[in-house]
């Protein structure tokens, strides 16, 4: 890619991402990051490094994935965004998880849901949750995933009447 306005990078590699063309939305992303590195924006450069984190796990590059995400959470945490803080934070979840290892990445998965909750967005404190109770099910720890379950449940604001009769039978 020759293009310089890391927005239109940006821009581009979110529309490659919904393509699901993840090469080229990785590539797109990482010299966006690069250029608002290079131009001083730091968080910007932190959010690209994030969604080339999250482009590199759809292509199962696992280690690429945390590398990139390495530092951000310190960037978003640094400027007070907790919500780009839990999202960093869940992006090394996943990229723990695929490597194998589960006991850091179920570590990061609480700790993006406490950063989640504490910028009150019930949907993805819900998401990381689940993913906490699915490594807690791997593990044949049933009961610790069955109440995982229901605090996800019980994140969202609006849960549906399936997330409902779900939390009834669980309980």
């Amino acid at each position: 890619m020759t293009e310089t306005d890391p927005q239109v990078l940006a821009k581009n590699g979110k529309s490659a991402f919904e393509e699901g063309d993840y090469s080229v939305a990785a590539a797109a992303f990482k010299q966006a990051a690069e250029l608002y590195k290079v131009g001083g924006d730091s968080l910007n450069a932190a959010e690209m490094k994030n969604n080339l984190s999250v482009a590199l796990l759809q292509m199962d590059q696992a280690q690429e994935a945390l590398d990139a995400v390495f530092g951000t959470e310190q960037v978003f945490a640094g400027a007070k965004d907790v919500r780009r803080q839990a999202m960093a934070v869940g992006n090394q979840a996943s990229a723990l998880e695929k490597l194998g290892k589960l006991d850091q990445a179920l570590e990061a998965y609480e700790r993006s849901a406490n950063l989640f909750a504490d910028a009150d967005d019930g949907e993805m404190r819900s998401l990381v949750l689940k993913s906490a109770a699915g490594i807690k099910l791997k593990r044949g720890k049933i009961s610790d995933s069955a109440m995982s379950m229901l605090e996800s449940m019980g994140a969202t604001k609006k849960p549906s009447l399936l997330k409902r009769l779900l939390g009834f039978f669980i309980r």
